[in-house]
C-alpha cells in the first residue's frame, strides 16, 4: 500500500463538478492498493497517517499529529501510485483490482474514523477533479 501525503490548510474533491468531499486544516491523502495488499497493511497505513507529526508546534518544528491540531483527512483512491513506469506510456497492472481495492481503501477510511478523524472521499473510479492549498508545501510518501 502506498499514499501521498500532502499537509493542506484545505482540500477537496469534485466530481462531475459536485463537490464529493472536503476538508480545512488537514491531510490530503492519495492512496494507492497493490494486488498483495491486506486489511493488515491497511491499518498500518492508517495508523502511520493519522500518527505523522507534521504540524508545527508553537517553536515552528513539526511536532504535532494530526489529532493535535484538529485536522481532518481527504482520502482520494490512486491506483497510479502503482504505475509501470519502464516505458513512455504507464502501465498499471501492478495496481489491485477493485475487488481487493475498494475494500481495503474503505478499510483504510474506517480505520482514520475509529481514531476518532472526520474523513472524506473521493469515490473510487471515478474521474475526480482534486484541489487542495498545500500547507508548507508539506509531502511525504509512505509505504507499508
Amino acid at each position: 500500500m502506498r499514499a501521498v501525503v500532502t499537509r493542506v490548510k484545505n482540500a477537496r474533491v469534485e466530481i462531475d463538478d459536485n463537490i464529493n468531499g472536503q476538508i480545512g486544516r488537514g491531510l490530503l491523502v492519495l492512496l494507492g492498493v497493490g494486488p498483495d495488499d491486506t486489511e493488515t497493511q491497511a491499518d498500518k497505513m492508517a495508523d502511520k497517517v493519522c500518527g505523522l507529526r507534521i504540524f508545527e508546534d508553537e517553536n515552528e518544528k513539526m511536532n504535532l499529529n494530526l489529532a493535535a491540531v484538529g485536522g481532518s483527512i481527504l482520502a482520494v483512491s490512486q491506483f497510479t501510485l502503482y504505475a509501470d513506469t519502464s516505458s513512455r506510456r504507464p502501465g498499471f497492472s501492478h495496481a489491485a483490482k477493485p475487488d481487493l481495492a475498494v475494500p481495503l481503501y474503505e478499510r483504510f477510511m474506517d480505520q482514520c474514523r475509529a481514531r476518532g478523524f472526520t474523513v472524506e472521499h473521493g469515490e473510487f473510479g471515478a474521474d475526480m477533479q482534486v484541489f487542495s492549498q498545500n500547507d508548507g508545501p508539506v509531502t511525504i510518501l509512505l509505504e507499508v
